[in-house]
């Protein structure tokens, strides 16, 4: 084999620990002697962190003790000294009010966990939801060497003969619930069969989302997103990961050489031809921002308005789970298949180039993954609309929506917060119709606060029992990326801090036009001008702690709610601790 080294052990960034002869290096070996380590364990070989998202209340993570263990195994056999530190296990299930208030400070987290320990590379495990950017934003800014372990979704749903997809048929069969068409036994057993393995969801929803951009943007072994929680292969997967990490520590292949412009747009592409999530808007643009890319809303849209939808699954696809994905050759296969649109001479974690990292891909279902000439949908996963209900943007999945409202012009019913909106819908004496047009307020970073999954608002209950399944919804929340509907989201600037979404009255009219990608209120200039002067800020929601930092510094949507303190625009990352 070639060797590939660019440093020596003297080189190493843990050598500054632990290689010194003097009293706070004795220090150092002392206390690992202490663990039980003898010098030859840890001196001089790349020391490997492996920052593990585990709880015993994410459930997506069930597996990560086991998988922990393996990446240990890979990193012992490279040559490597691995050590386990816990990380903020931002769970998406339990997590309230919602775990996206808690994504910057794992990144934070991450970052300083990096920096001030001996680490000379890391292994990122995480897979639910907001682990995934929170894990990478943060190691990008600590700039050592780092690759990251999916958890990988879960085994496909199963009850009384019918597959089901983790969160999309949480809302379907709630429907059919409140339409008095599902039974309590029905209910139970649908409860109990649409999660039953570890893993994340297994339809394509942001956490599937996630770790495909994260894999497309060259951070992770190829195929690695794709491979269920509870597939043997997943567990070689996370032992391959720990000897490449130690290859990588010696080459010094830092996250700056892969993450790239190119590799951002490669990752935007695949996203927009997998379906994915809505929230993949707020996570790419943190992401790519914490590496120096630009990355806009407008480039979001212009690459969904040219990239065809191919991957046929749920929520945006008809028929099938990441299960099926991954059978029918995974995010390698479908890569091979917009070849031609990525730019494959970008490298990896592996080293190689993207293309190298192609050869050999197929297809083995037409079905799931699609050819270019047979999309599921003509355009991307997603559209960025403006108007003036949304200056800076909002975002709307069209494949996933009833075409009939991607123009549409309807009254609006507006709500100030999530309960006065669920009493609201539930009264089957509330004055609604089909073509109105409900707008959920006070659900942004800041008004949520965090941004909570608000954003799919529950239809009234008398229409869901007259058989309407679909309505235009607006909000400044996210929503689940397993949902689905004529949902509009991120509206920004929200309406907590004055944006447009806060002017809007119930009875105004507003217009959708997708093809436009136009979102306005239909009222008159001067009526608006009256309201924002009569408009005040509402109270802050935190007085003190994390919440109180997180309402001051968040950004907004369509800059990918981050802090402003952690952007690379306000300042350099710390350098290397003192050691004295």
């Amino acid at each position: 084999m070639v060797d590939t080294r660019k440093k020596c052990p003297e080189q190493l960034r843990s050598a500054r620990w632990f290689a010194p002869d003097d009293l706070r290096s004795f220090g150092h070996r002392s206390r690992m002697m202490q663990l039980g380590y003898a010098e030859e364990e840890f001196m001089g070989k790349p020391i490997i962190g492996v920052l593990n998202t585990w709880s015993e209340l994410n459930s997506c993570h069930g597996h990560f003790p086991e998988r922990a263990r393996d990446v240990k195994r890979g990193v012992l056999q490279a040559g490597g000294f691995p050590v386990e530190l816990p990380a903020l296990s931002v769970d998406e299930s339990f997590l309230k009010p919602t775990s996206m208030l808690y994504r910057n400070l794992l990144a934070m987290e991450a970052e300083e966990m990096i920096r001030a320990h001996p680490l000379d590379g890391v292994v990122l495990m995480g897979g639910c939801d907001k682990t995934t950017p929170g894990l990478v934003m943060g190691a990008l800014t600590a700039g050592v060497p780092m690759i990251f372990l999916p958890a990988g979704p879960m085994l496909r749903g199963h009850y009384a003969g019918r597959v089901l997809g983790s969160g999309s048929d949480a809302w379907k069969y709630w429907d059919e619930r409140r339409a008095g068409k599902v039974t309590d036994e029905e209910w139970l057993g649908i409860q109990g069969g649409i999660a039953r393995s570890v893993g994340t969801c297994m339809t394509m929803g942001t956490a599937s989302t996630m770790t495909a951009i994260t894999e497309a943007m060259g951070l992770s072994l190829p195929g690695a997103s794709s491979i269920p929680a509870a597939d043997s292969g997943h567990r070689r997967m996370a032992s391959a990961c720990g000897r490449r990490i130690v290859g990588m520590v010696w080459e010094d292949l830092t996250p700056d050489r892969i993450v790239t412009d190119a590799a951002v747009r490669n990752a935007a592409i695949v996203a927009m031809a997998t379906g994915c999530s809505t929230n993949a808007v707020v996570h790419l643009i943190a992401m790519a921002r914490r590496a120096g890319v630009g990355l806009t809303l407008d480039d979001l849209d212009a690459l969904g308005r040219s990239t065809p939808l191919i991957a046929n699954l749920r929520p945006s696809g008809r028929d099938y789970l990441m299960e099926d994905f991954f059978y029918a050759g995974g995010l390698r296969a479908l890569m091979k298949r917009l070849e031609d649109r990525l730019d494959t001479s970008v490298i990896t974690v592996t080293g190689r180039t993207l293309g190298e990292g192609l050869e050999g891909a197929e297809v083995w279902n037409d079905d799931v993954i699609r050819p270019l000439s047979n999309p599921v949908y003509h355009e991307g996963s997603l559209a960025v609309l403006r108007g003036n209900l949304c200056p800076d943007g909002a975002v709307i999945k069209p494949a996933a929506c009833d075409p009939k409202y991607h123009v549409h012009e309807g009254p609006v019913l507006v709500f100030d917060s999530y309960p006065e909106m669920k009493a609201a819908i539930e009264d089957e004496t509330l004055e609604v119709t089909p073509e109105h047009v409900l707008v959920l307020r006070n659900a942004g970073p800041q008004g949520g606060p965090g941004m909570p999954e608000w954003g799919m608002l529950p239809l009234p209950k008398r229409l869901v029992k007259e058989g309407l399944r679909d309505m235009l919804r607006i909000s400044d929340a996210r929503m689940s990326g397993t949902s689905y509907g004529a949902c509009v989201l991120h509206v920004a600037p929200e309406s907590f801090v004055g944006g447009p979404l806060a002017l809007l009255r119930s009875g105004d009219i507003v217009r959708l036009d997708l093809p436009s990608r136009r979102l306005d209120m239909l009222v008159e200039a001067a009526e608006i001008a009256r309201r924002r002067a009569a408009w005040r800020a509402p109270e802050p929601r935190y007085r003190r702690g994390y919440g109180y930092m997180f309402q001051r510094h968040v950004g907004q949507a369509n800059e990918g709610c981050d802090f402003d303190y952690l952007a690379r625009s306000f300042g350099p990352a710390a350098g290397e601790p003192d050691i004295h």
